[in-house]
């Protein structure tokens, strides 16, 4: 018989000798900490992030260096050098007057308007929540001065503040009530900056608060019906505790809305009013960097403000929290 040659085995080609090399490679693990990662999901996972992250690092991180760099230089604009003076610019504001009448002013801006769109929009979506009618206009209604920007509002506002021909005052005259200045007087400006305020800030939490309403199942309303609750002891036993968590985000997002209000301002009362009675912190940045030229104050300002809002939404998550828990 004729010798049979043994078969041999194929030796693999380059390409094929590549892919399993390559999928050895993707179905690999390595460890972290303790905890295995896939390689290959991992590699995926941050190729997907990389815009994610070039964009936050371009649009958050590299601006917050610049600040910090900026908070301990004496940057001005005419001279275009950073000229390195530590803590100078936090003590110039510690120091300075208006710095801390537009602390204050901003304060009791975001004390009295956060307690009135939190009140106001709660009385509006508990009313929207019932039986009343024409829900969906009145809703639409609540809701339209949130779309409309901010610049455009408080133009019509400054002409319904005009103490000559503005409606406000004309309205007061029916009822045989002396014109007020308005937006002209210090008694009454930041009362008019706030009316203008809550007003065109109540739909959007008007609307969180009404979704919130919305999702309390009805088995609970009906179980305290049945129970004999009449309908104040539903809405505080019931619905208020169930409406905290969105309450906690009107607050929080108040608060940073409070303290970050510029446009309606700088547009309905330039240079902070009389007396300087409305300008908040935000207008005090931009005087300092953007019309003075001390781009290092102003960012040493913007630092001071972040602490300040940071430090009351965490004692307010903090307060929140807690209360959460014992209920």
């Amino acid at each position: 018989m004729p010798n049979e040659k043994t078969p041999t085995a194929e030796k693999p080609s380059f390409m094929a000798a590549v892919k399993e090399k390559y999928f050895n490679i993707y179905n690999s693990k390595f460890r972290v900490r303790g905890e295995k990662y896939h390689l290959g999901e991992t590699a995926v996972a941050y190729t997907l992030l990389t815009p994610t992250i070039i964009t936050l690092i371009l649009l958050f991180v590299l601006p917050l260096i610049i600040l910090l760099v900026l908070s301990v230089n004496d940057f001005r604009v005419n001279k275009g050098v950073l000229d390195f003076n530590g803590i100078e610019n936090f003590l110039y504001l510690m120091r300075a007057e208006k710095f801390w009448k537009a602390m204050r002013n901003t304060v009791i801006f975001a004390v009295v308007k956060l307690s009135l769109d939190v009140c106001l929009a709660l009385c509006v979506a508990l009313l929207l929540d019932s039986k009343v009618w024409c829900r969906r206009v009145m809703r639409t209604i609540y809701f339209s001065p949130v779309v409309v920007p901010v610049v455009a509002c408080s133009l019509i506002w400054l002409w319904f503040y005009d103490p000559e021909l503005g409606p406000f005052n004309q309205i007061l005259g029916w009822f045989g009530i002396e014109p007020l200045k308005w937006l002209y007087s210090s008694d009454t400006a930041m009362g008019s900056i706030i009316a203008f305020s809550v007003w065109h800030g109540l739909g959007y939490n008007v609307v969180l608060l009404l979704s919130g309403l919305q999702s309390v199942s009805g088995e609970y309303l009906e179980a305290a019906k049945l129970d004999g609750a009449s309908e104040m002891q539903i809405v505080w036993h019931i619905k208020l505790p169930m409406l905290m968590p969105i309450i906690s985000f009107v607050i929080s997002m108040g608060i940073i809305n409070a303290f970050k209000a510029f446009s309606e301002v700088n547009v309905m009362t330039p240079d902070g009013g009389p007396g300087y009675s409305t300008a908040m912190v935000v207008n005090y940045i931009h005087e300092l960097a953007f019309t003075n030229g001390r781009f290092g104050r102003g960012a040493a300002c913007s630092i001071i403000l972040f602490c300040v809002i940071y430090a009351l939404t965490a004692l307010k998550d903090k307060i929140g929290g807690s209360k959460e828990i014992d209920g």
